[in-house]
């Protein structure tokens, strides 16, 4: 799978300051760090590696297949119906806006046990979410109409639904613009000193 990221795109983690002066946690526990793809540069399979809780309905054993940043099947031993409404909310919802990196040897992937929670299960893997992207994952975002934020590769939803996609046969590569690949995840972990 290719997941190409927008110009001026910022990695975030989990501390956030608001235009209030406060800033804080918005996730503990957290392990991520997390942008957002763009929304029509996305081509490839994708699996997830764990079930998602979804609204009580658990989808498992799911893939989907993208073709210019649209999800454009779904399938999936269990759940595929209720995901495959889930991305139809909107026109948007089958797009990515979110890609986020978690090494496998995070204590709570370490801990082997599911909490049908996404804020605590995304801490546990890699993963993907479709629907809508934070604003603050694009240079200036937060300030951009919808239209701007949307011409510079940001996704406009109504919903955002992580799903975990990562274990300790992950390899993940940066491709630079001039094609050159970078090692950034090699077997679940950062392949650099962090």
């Amino acid at each position: 799978m290719t997941v190409g990221l927008p110009d001026k795109h910022l990695w975030q983690g989990a501390e956030a300051s608001f235009k209030n002066g406060i800033t804080c946690t918005v996730n503990i526990p957290t392990e991520e760090v997390f942008t957002l793809p763009h929304k029509d540069r996305v081509d490839g399979i994708v699996t997830a590696t764990r079930p998602l809780n979804l609204s009580g309905t658990m989808i498992e054993d799911f893939s989907l297949t993208f073709e210019n940043g649209r999800a454009v099947k779904v399938t999936a031993k269990k759940g595929g119906e209720d995901f495959r409404k889930l991305i139809d909310t909107d026109e948007n919802a089958c797009r990515l806006g979110e890609a986020a990196l978690v090494p496998n040897s995070s204590p709570i992937s370490q801990r082997g046990h599911l909490f049908y929670n996404t804020l605590f299960d995304e801490n546990a893997s890699c993963h993907l979410a479709v629907g809508n992207a934070y604003r603050d994952t694009l240079e200036n975002g937060i300030d951009m109409t919808d239209e701007d934020f949307q011409s510079q590769g940001g996704n406009k939803s109504l919903i955002h639904t992580d799903f975990m996609i990562g274990s300790e046969h992950m390899d993940i590569d940066g491709i630079q613009r001039d094609g050159t690949r970078e090692p950034i995840m090699r077997k679940g972990e950062w392949a650099f000193e962090v």
